[in-house]
């Protein structure tokens, strides 16, 4: 018996409990976990972002981009982002075992969205139940899924977001939309769909939102029947007793995205797993540091805390003498066009003088300051670009038309493509960007955790469906 008589939902012309795994972006949700998932009843989400493919003898193929301009490495990621899913959503389907139901998850904002996605749903007919697609707005969403005969779950933060895209795409194609997913922009892991009206360092309470969320779905005429997945900082299905049932909200269903990181099944590595058993409440911090431009929920780690540190030691400058900014800057950057005021100056200088020596211009007009071997490598990141993102801060690429933002490429971001690929495939998770949702720190109180133990997928599934 499921915990306060939660009910299997209709899904795929099968019945699925209302658990879905979160897609985690890259290689951190793959054909393992959510094979296993969709094998315990619920829906698995297998991540097409750069995902693994396999050569003759099951070995990982290492994503090499050796082409010599930025459209041609581009390409290469998207061919090697096509195989990985496909192969993944083939692993996964045959891991399921015919039961529940599997997913993929695509960012809208990664680089070739849509033909990631229509090459993988042309590859796995017959496999993939639904598509989850967030990080921006997906408009296209619903004219793909219908292409392929699938359904889709968009991914929102607000009732607001909801309705322009309603309006705009998806009251065409209604009865492909299967969900829902409100995702919880002060909770959840990952990229969050923070707007610029909305505080980030003042949370707003999920129910009111979601309440709209269902509100504004009821005003366009959405069929009652479409669930509303709540997502970010899901953990003991009882401390949501009040959304079950609940008319106001309607039908509501549950994605996880943190717990299902420490499973047997979860493709991280181990040194990533043993790091979410130490997190404590506070130790994730919502940041704007990714070259998306959008916020992001991450483990406070040496990585996190360099690019903190490095945005500390910036000064704004003006090209001539301007009111304050009355002195030239002398130290960290050549030339006699960097007017700054007496105060940046000075700090400028004990900066330099503590071996930041190198001053690198952002698109604000600032200047940051970074040692000798952290230019070098934010320049050899820089131009190593293969185009992960359909617009990139860091490295000023854009996947169309003339395949620039054309602003100046923003040091104080980073190669988010090498970081996740390089964390997910055993990378010291000090140095890298580790994603996960404010909850983690759960882990550590969890009893179902103590003596380092660590679930199966079913394990935990059956776990969750206890109200634990």
């Amino acid at each position: 018996m499921a915990f306060k008589g939660l009910e299997p939902i209709s899904y795929g012309g099968r019945e699925v409990w209302p658990l879905i795994e979160g897609g985690k972006g890259v290689s951190a949700t793959n054909s393992e976990s959510s094979g296993a998932w969709a094998a315990a009843g619920g829906i698995g989400t297998v991540s097409a972002v750069n995902a693994d493919s396999y050569d003759a003898e099951g070995k990982i193929v290492p994503q090499i981009y050796d082409a010599l301009t930025r459209k041609e490495r581009h390409e290469q990621l998207i061919a090697y982002a096509i195989d990985g899913a496909t192969e993944q959503v083939k692993r996964a389907h045959d891991i399921s075992g015919g039961k529940g139901a599997i997913n993929i998850n695509v960012l809208w904002e990664m680089g070739g969205a849509q033909q990631v996605l229509e090459g993988t749903l042309a590859n796995t007919k017959g496999l993939v139940t639904g598509v989850t697609c967030g990080a921006g707005m997906p408009y296209k969403l619903a004219e793909i899924a219908a292409h392929h005969g699938v359904h889709y779950l968009p991914i929102i933060s607000s009732a607001r977001a909801f309705r322009a895209l309603w309006k705009r795409s998806y009251h065409k194609v209604a009865d492909l939309m299967a969900a829902v997913v409100y995702e919880d922009p002060w909770l959840a892991g990952g990229h969050n769909g923070l707007s610029n009206a909305e505080d980030p360092l003042k949370p707003e309470d999920p129910y009111p939102r979601v309440a709209a969320l269902r509100d504004t779905m009821r005003k366009e005429g959405v069929a009652e029947g479409v669930p509303i997945v709540m997502a970010g900082g899901v953990w003991f299905l009882r401390e949501w007793d009040d959304w079950i049932d609940n008319p106001e909200l309607g039908k509501i269903a549950f994605q996880f995205g943190t717990r299902p990181l420490l499973t047997e099944e979860s493709p991280i590595p181990q040194g990533w797993k043993d790091a979410l058993r130490d997190i404590e409440p506070g130790d994730v911090l919502l940041h704007k540091f990714s070259p998306t431009g959008f916020y992001s929920s991450a483990v406070k780690n040496d990585f996190l805390f360099d690019l903190i540190r490095r945005s500390e030691r910036q000064i704004a400058y003006s090209k001539a003498e301007d009111g304050a900014r009355c002195v030239q800057l002398d130290a960290g950057v050549r030339g006699k066009n960097f007017w700054v005021s007496e105060e940046d100056r000075a700090k400028a200088r004990e900066w330099v003088a503590a071996g930041y020596t190198e001053g690198l211009k952002t698109p604000e007009e600032t200047i940051v300051f970074v040692t000798p071997e952290s230019r070098d490598m934010i320049r050899k990141d820089q131009a190593d670009c293969m185009g992960c993102l359909s617009h990139c801060a860091f490295s000023s690429w854009k996947d169309h038309d003339n395949y620039t933002t054309g602003r100046l490429a923003d040091p104080r971001s980073f190669c988010i493509q090498k970081t996740l690929q390089d964390i997910a495939h055993g990378g010291p998770v000090e140095e890298n960007l580790m994603f996960a949702g404010h909850a983690a720190y759960r882990f550590r109180e969890d009893p179902f955790y103590s003596n380092n133990f660590t679930p199966s997928v079913k394990q935990l599934v059956d776990r969750i469906l206890t109200g634990d």
